[in-house]
């Protein structure tokens, strides 16, 4: 019976045993941190792994993580310096990074983190106007977590990024901002528009002024062509009479041909209807008496001298042996 009562003790020790190992045993997960407290006191930090506490001793006194987390401000009424009421809320990114700072820095941190963000942002608005406020989202960014990650590091907390949301003026800025843009977007498309016709209208005359320049050129190029076309005409045509000249010359022309060369220029020039010419005396009758001129010109005569019937005159004494000139009929050379 004692036997029975010994074994039924040694089981109850071995599971109280169990027990306490079991629930002292304390695994870490990846991404946290617990805080332990002994007696209510602060021991250790314990990061990710297995643990043993000491039973009944010791206590977890806060389990932290260390993930970056998100906190969502809600919509809060800011005053700009221009005394216009907006409606602004933000979006706070940040991250724990010491637990025990975290655990006994604020009693609660998030909602400290909030109110801070809030108040801070109100200060960052109110010196600034409502265009300045619309404008500079990137500067009140900057600012807005350059405060708060300094004002949070007491906590264990470290703000790494913080981002304005949403602004909304009254609705009345709104219906003057949105005429205001109406009116700057219809002044610059008529800028465009003006632009736009000053360019059609230069690059049309620049096109013009080409037109006539090439035009112009065109004509210069022309007339330097027709020019050295006439000249080289001229040319050709000297080259040609002096090259006959030489012809001729290298030919030895008897002087019959000599002579009718002449008597073609004499032709050439009694043509003309007002044309008169005047012959000296001494050479009419051989001119006449000169088939190959007879024939060209229809002048003198071409058979010879005729038989005179009449007998012969008597012989002058006084004027024997002196030179007798018969006068020159200008009327065989105008028949």
């Amino acid at each position: 019976m004692k036997r029975r009562k010994y074994m039924i003790a040694l089981i109850i020790i071995i599971v109280i045993a169990v027990l306490l190992i079991v629930t002292n045993v304390i695994i870490v997960p990846q991404g946290n941190n617990y805080v332990v407290e002994l007696l209510g006191k602060y021991q250790a930090t314990w990061n990710a792994g297995i643990h043993v506490k000491i039973p009944i001793l010791s206590r977890v006194a806060n389990r932290v993580s260390l993930k970056e987390q998100v906190l969502d401000t809600p919509p809060q009424p800011v005053i700009t310096k221009d005394n216009v009421t907006m409606q602004i809320d933000a979006v706070v990114y940040f991250h724990v990074f010491d637990a025990k700072l975290y655990t006994y820095g604020a009693q609660n941190p998030v909602l400290a983190l909030e109110n801070l963000s809030a108040t801070t942002l109100r200060n960052i608005i109110g010196s600034l106007s409502l265009d300045a406020a619309l404008v500079s989202r990137d500067m009140i960014n900057a600012q807005l977590t350059q405060l708060l990650d300094d004002a949070t590091d007491a906590w264990g907390i470290k703000v790494t990024r913080v981002e304005l949301k949403n602004i909304m003026p009254p609705e009345e800025i709104r219906r003057a901002m949105e005429k205001e843009m109406k009116a700057e977007r219809d002044k610059r498309q008529t800028v465009l528009e003006a632009e736009g016709h000053k360019q059609a209208v230069i690059t049309r005359a620049e096109g013009d002024r080409q037109a006539m320049v090439l035009a112009a050129e065109g004509e210069k190029l022309a007339e330097i062509a027709r020019a050295e076309g006439r000249a080289k005409a001229i040319l050709l045509a000297k080259e040609a009479e002096a090259k006959g000249l030489e012809l001729m010359k290298a030919a030895v022309p008897i002087e019959a041909v000599i002579e009718l060369r002449k008597y073609d220029a004499m032709v050439g020039v009694a043509n003309g209807t007002a044309a008169k010419i005047i012959v000296p005396t001494d050479v009419v009758e051989p001119t006449k008496k000169n088939v190959i001129f007879a024939e060209t010109t229809g002048l003198g005569d071409i058979t010879g001298e005729s038989v005179r019937l009449d007998p012969p005159a008597p012989k002058d004494e006084c004027c024997e042996g002196k030179s007798q000139h018969k006068p020159f009929d200008t009327d065989d050379l105008n028949a």
